[in-house]
């Protein structure tokens, strides 16, 4: 016996109902009701393709680098730019006549059915070779295993679209055993090439690196004010001025030029918001010090990096001109 399935008007299911995980709902339904009530599984997953950051993406770029290259040096268009980006392209000749436009369009369409023609499936191989259909629920596991972030760069889904990518490609005989996936993001995923077997997991597994005898990396919860997945944020045991702060990733790492990307974004984030904070705490704060001991002669003593926040008065010192350049005092005052 077939379960009764609960009945809405479309209406209600649409502004109360539907439940959505992905674009793909109301994008069907979109285009259902754009065609009278009726499409086709084509259509629908054309109008799913309308919605793909990660396709508009990577056409995108093969537009600029490729095709939109090509016809450059050819002298048949020309890009059109804002500041310093192509935004798009013209043609370099003038078509004004109907006639001469339709003409020409229908020589696009039949280059591109010959062109169809003769390649056949081959025309998009180069597509599943690299990529391959991988399942929802693998590639679910390995976006899962990522935390949803790509395993070279760093960057969250939320901020570009993933891929699923194979470590050893399968042009290579690498197989689709989960175990030969990664997460990438669409950019890092686009700039790696087809023969490149690196396995970036590596990257994401050392943000769990710790040290046992590295008090930072052994923080008491309570001594933790502020944090992101990356970084945490404490008071400084030795304060400066009140609410002295530091900033630090989470993963062990000495130097502050070996941090990752997404590390200087978790820590730039806590800056700003502790910077906050901070003055809406105390009012009396005009201004900051921001500053970094990179090594032994720049006197630092934990090797786990961290920044420091350092909160200013108006009088807290003679004469605070120079600032960070008092690390030096002869150095401090420029002017004398």
């Amino acid at each position: 016996m077939v379960p009764e399935v609960p009945k809405h008007t479309l209406e209600d299911f649409i502004a109360e109902k539907m439940s959505m995980s992905h674009i793909y709902q109301p994008a069907m339904l979109k285009v259902l009701l754009e065609n009278g009530g009726e499409a086709s599984v084509e259509e629908i997953a054309k109008s799913f393709l309308l919605h793909d950051i990660s396709q508009v993406e990577y056409y995108s770029m093969r537009t600029n680098n490729m095709v939109g290259k090509v016809l450059r040096d050819h002298g048949i268009v020309r890009p059109v730019k804002k500041g310093r980006r192509i935004s798009g392209y013209q043609l370099v000749e003038s078509v004004n006549s109907e006639n001469q436009r339709n003409s020409l369009i229908q020589l696009c369409e039949e280059k591109l059915s010959r062109y169809a023609e003769k390649r056949g499936k081959a025309l998009w191989e180069h597509r599943s070779i690299s990529e391959g259909l991988i399942s929802g629920s693998v590639r679910y596991e390995v976006l899962k295993r990522a935390k949803y972030r790509c395993e070279l760069c760093g960057a969250h889904e939320s901020q570009t679209a993933m891929h699923v990518d194979h470590i050893i490609p399968r042009a290579n005989g690498g197989s689709d055993d989960i175990t030969n996936l990664q997460c990438l993001c669409f950019k890092c995923n686009t700039n790696k090439r087809n023969n490149d077997d690196t396995d970036f997991r590596s990257v994401h597994k050392s943000y769990a690196e710790r040290d046992k005898n590295c008090p930072f990396c052994n923080l008491k919860p309570s001594r933790i004010i502020d944090e992101n997945e990356l970084c945490v944020a404490i008071r400084d045991g030795y304060p400066v001025t009140t609410n002295h702060t530091l900033i630090m990733p989470r993963r062990h790492v000495p130097d502050y030029f070996d941090l990752y990307q997404p590390e200087l974004n978790a820590i730039h984030s806590l800056l700003h918001s502790q910077k906050n904070r901070i003055m809406e705490t105390d009012p009396a704060v005009t201004g900051f010090n921001v500053g970094i001991n990179s090594g032994a002669s720049a006197g630092q003593t934990i090797f786990h990096v961290h920044v420091h926040l350092i909160p200013r008065k108006v009088g807290d010192v003679e004469n605070p001109r120079g600032g960070v350049r008092g690390v030096i005092p002869s150095k401090q005052n420029y002017a004398e």
